[in-house]
């Protein structure tokens, strides 16, 4: 899902944990900017695998004029399946043409992935109900961002309702939504510049321990690969 990284790393990543390139069979896209697109074409290039994204996404992403992809296009809230994945996309709150999040069902397993979201509706709630695994985005801390770096107009941006989950945004929700069939939560999209994993980690174990959860949490790095996860 997504292709941000280059071909490079893609293609080390996955040999680091015995997957081969050549074994996949498609490439998902939630939407449109760069650090999901970024080796997107010359990697649906090499492996020569379809591309699934909204009707509305495909137009806006640049592709090379010497390059045809195999388009996928689905409506935003659609399902479908990929061999025997049972995929549903789902609308999220943020500043791209029609940006998605995906849940995956397959052998009595789900997976749910939300990241690049505003906020939290009451539609994307639904969607992530009855996960086994969850990635939600928790991507800044609000006083880091507000004395870090960016620009006060990219500050608004990220804090809007179209921009990213703050970490106390992702932690309310797993006081008061975080399913108790949810087995392990991954927390990523963080920011490097805006956030640290240790404070997403206290954060996120205190609303665990609040509820008296057991589940396995896992912070996402930045630049590092996590775990991988065996059902």
């Amino acid at each position: 899902m997504d292709a941000g990284l280059s071909r490079k790393e893609t293609f080390e990543r996955l040999s680091a944990i015995g997957v081969a390139p050549e074994t996949l069979t498609a490439i998902l896209i939630t939407h449109e900017h760069s650090d999901h697109i970024g080796g997107l074409q010359i990697i649906a290039k090499k492996l020569d695998i379809p591309v699934y994204v909204s009707r509305l996404t495909a137009p806006a992403i640049p592709w090379d004029e010497n390059y045809a992809p195999k388009i996928e296009s689905f409506a935003a809230g659609s399902r479908f399946p990929i061999g025997d994945i049972d995929v549903t996309s789902f609308t999220i709150p943020h500043d791209a043409v029609d940006p998605v999040g995906f849940t995956f069902q397959a052998h009595g397993i789900k997976i749910a992935i939300a990241t690049d979201l505003g906020y939290m509706p009451d539609s994307v709630r639904f969607h992530l109900r009855g996960s086994d695994v969850l990635l939600l985005e928790s991507n800044h801390d609000l006083d880091m961002l507000k004395v870090g770096p960016y620009p006060w107009s990219i500050k608004q941006r990220i804090m809007g309702r179209m921009g990213h989950l703050s970490n106390d945004v992702a932690c309310s929700f797993i006081r008061d939504d975080l399913d108790t069939r949810t087995s392990t939560l991954i927390l990523g999209h963080l920011s490097a510049q805006n956030n640290h994993p240790a404070i997403v980690e206290q954060c996120a174990r205190q609303a665990l321990e609040g509820r008296a959860l057991f589940t396995k949490l896992v912070i996402a790095e930045p630049k590092a690969p996590t775990e991988s996860f065996v059902y």
